[in-house]
């Protein structure tokens, strides 16, 4: 499909699912609204996370939930395509969201997520690792705590040994 900007022509850009490695996911709350900010709001999702992946079979790296975004480090099985599973996910945690917290009477249209997301194909271990790093220093680097091990919503005291973990992840194979 082609595109015409500024008289520039422009391709839709091009998923590559079947590469084999670990992928590196962002998808936003609609207009960076920050629905995810309370505990319940997180519960939800993590909850909703864990359903899709035991369905789907992904190995999940790491996660950061953002009081606005989440960022997910996964590995894909040979022929998931990660759009339709991040929709699944994105559709049915927003059903869940909203049969808790209702908003609006029955015609009011209803958005949780933003349409898209970001996704990035982590081609080495290493680039694996940085990406892993880089949820985890997320609410440093936002300034919501000053130690990733003090942020509860993410993956980083699955790897630190804590014993509090709302989702245990998978090990990422070096």
């Amino acid at each position: 499909m082609l595109w015409v900007l500024w008289g520039v022509q422009l391709t839709k850009l091009e998923h590559f699912d079947s590469d084999g490695g670990a992928r590196f996911v962002t998808f936003c709350c609609y207009r960076q609204l920050p629905f995810l900010s309370g505990d319940l709001a997180k519960q939800v999702f993590l909850r909703t996370l864990e359903l899709v992946r035991n369905k789907h079979g992904f190995k999940l790296y790491a996660y950061v939930i953002m009081p606005e975004h989440v960022r997910l480090v996964l590995h894909p099985p040979e022929g998931m395509k990660l759009g339709l599973v991040v929709r699944e996910l994105k559709s049915l945690s927003a059903r869940r969201f909203f049969l808790l917290r209702p908003v609006g009477g029955p015609n009011e249209k209803r958005v949780f997520w933003q349409r898209r997301c970001f996704d990035y194909n982590c081609r080495t271990p290493e680039n694996t690792i940085q990406k892993i790093n880089y949820c985890h220093n997320n609410p440093v680097k936002r300034g919501l705590v000053t130690d990733p091990g003090d942020w509860p919503w993410s993956s980083y005291n699955c790897y630190h040994g804590s014993k509090y973990v709302p989702l245990v992840i998978d090990r990422v194979e070096t």
